[in-house]
């Protein structure tokens, strides 16, 4: 194995890292904590009742189970996030619309889908498409949150893809955060180029032919 060749495996070794470090810190502070919380309450609950308190028993219950419902739809869009099963169950195009919705309607920002590109690629690539621009989706909202996010796929003339994600956030200045993008686009040959535009950052990811439909 050559120096670029260890260089690049520690990159992505530490890219993946840093995704584990992310997940288990909202796994800590969102859920983990939710349901921390709810166990306090049904402490209460069992006081309350013991008190023969029927009443305050009740709201506290209800207000356990508001908790518990909420908590059940952050792991649900983690789920979702991780590994939507629309991806696997019908493509890439699905997926990235649910991603987008997602979004949207968490954070109001205006995403427009072109992704008609996406009906010949392979399942590798969907699914290594899928999360890079997942990735860029999330630092784009970090950075801003925007107001308006383009996302575009089509074919290339020789029979690759490019895939586009364009957002009016503030443009991207940090070197590491493009380095697991990097890593993922080189393992498929593919390549990428960020440029700064008047209102944000557009990322270009090009893939071969051969390894578009992997």
């Amino acid at each position: 194995m050559t120096d670029d060749d260890h260089g690049a495996l520690d990159r992505l070794i530490s890219a993946e890292q840093d995704e584990r470090r992310r997940l288990a810190l909202f796994l800590h502070d969102g859920p983990v904590q939710n349901l921390a919380g709810i166990a306090l309450m049904l402490d209460g609950a069992l006081h309350a009742l013991a008190g023969e308190n029927q009443e305050q028993c009740r709201s506290i219950i209800e207000a356990a189970l508001a908790q518990q419902r909420a908590t059940i739809r952050e792991l649900r869009d983690l789920s979702f996030v991780l590994e939507p099963v629309v991806l696997r169950d019908h493509g890439l195009a699905p997926a990235l619309r649910g991603l987008a919705d997602q979004a949207t309607h968490a954070y109001g920002v205006a995403i427009e889908i072109d992704v008609n590109g996406a009906d010949d690629l392979g399942e590798t690539a969907s699914v290594a498409l899928y999360t890079i621009l997942r990735e860029l989706l999330d630092q784009a909202i970090r950075r801003g949150p925007p107001g308006r996010i383009t996302i575009r796929l089509a074919a290339t003339a020789d029979g690759g893809l490019l895939a586009t994600m364009a957002d009016n956030a503030d443009p991207e200045r940090r070197r590491r955060s493009l380095e697991s993008i990097e890593e993922r686009v080189r393992a498929l040959h593919g390549e990428v180029h960020v440029r700064a535009t008047d209102d944000g950052t557009e990322v270009r990811v090009t893939l071969p032919p051969h390894n578009a439909r992997r």
